[in-house]
């Protein structure tokens, strides 16, 4: 039987590189966030109180469905409830709690990030932002679990983000597309007021994603080859 600093090992790692690929974007600072990744019926979760930019694999605990640690011996992080939350609602693949500086800066004056570039959609569209409550707190968690709905990412009001995803990459990815769309927006508002998609916009953009296959690699066929590679 493995030793217990063995236990689940891909996943302890997987989470202390996405980890510093997030602090490498700017995106965690510090101890400031969380970041955690499904195995089984287990969650690799950062613990509390690590550097993250700087987590090593040890530094990341591995708890069971109750949030009980099963390997590791340090603390997960204060948020795990929410983690496990969103695991039993949304049947996510890995969770990305971030303090980072653009979703943060918004979620301090908005009440919900309106849809202003189609790559939102990708999200779920419009992100809520979830009301306040103390960090760690049930009350917190449910906030953010009512939030999610529909949606793969959300603001907490004065506090951050959460965003999940079925694989931990795409966790990644759309906190960092989440992050680049806070940007965009905070940006847009101090030329004036940003332009919304509406509905229909955002119905026409997915038809198009879908018969395009957008965000997918696409090898060439006949009807995308130039006239003259045709000819060879």
């Amino acid at each position: 039987m493995p030793e217990p600093s063995q236990l689940f090992a891909e996943q302890r790692r997987s989470v202390a590189a996405a980890c510093r690929r997030l602090a490498e974007a700017g995106l965690l600072i510090g101890t400031a966030g969380n970041v955690s990744v499904r195995a089984g019926d287990r969650i690799a979760v950062t613990a509390t109180g690590v550097v993250l930019g700087q987590v090593t694999s040890e530094q990341v605990t591995v708890v069971g469905p109750d949030g009980d640690v099963v390997a590791g011996h340090l603390r997960p992080t204060s948020e795990v409830e929410l983690h496990l939350g969103i695991y039993r609602r949304y049947d996510a693949g890995a969770v990305v709690h971030t303090h980072s500086p653009q979703a943060t800066a918004l979620s301090l004056v908005l009440d919900e990030l309106p849809c202003v570039h189609y790559q939102q959609l990708m999200l779920g569209g419009t992100t809520r932002v979830a009301p306040f409550a103390p960090f760690g707190s049930p009350e917190l968690a449910e906030q953010v679990l009512s939030a999610l709905g529909g949606r793969s990412a959300a603001l907490m009001a004065n506090h951050g983000a959460v965003v999940y995803g079925p694989t931990l990459e795409k966790a990644v990815d759309n906190a960092l597309l989440l992050e680049w769309a806070c940007g965009l927006y905070l940006r847009a508002a101090c030329l004036g007021v940003p332009r919304v998609l509406d509905e229909d916009q955002q119905a026409a953009v997915i038809r198009a994603a879908m018969r395009r296959g957008y965000g997918t690699p696409r090898p060439i066929d006949d009807t995308t080859r130039s006239t003259e590679e045709k000819s060879r």
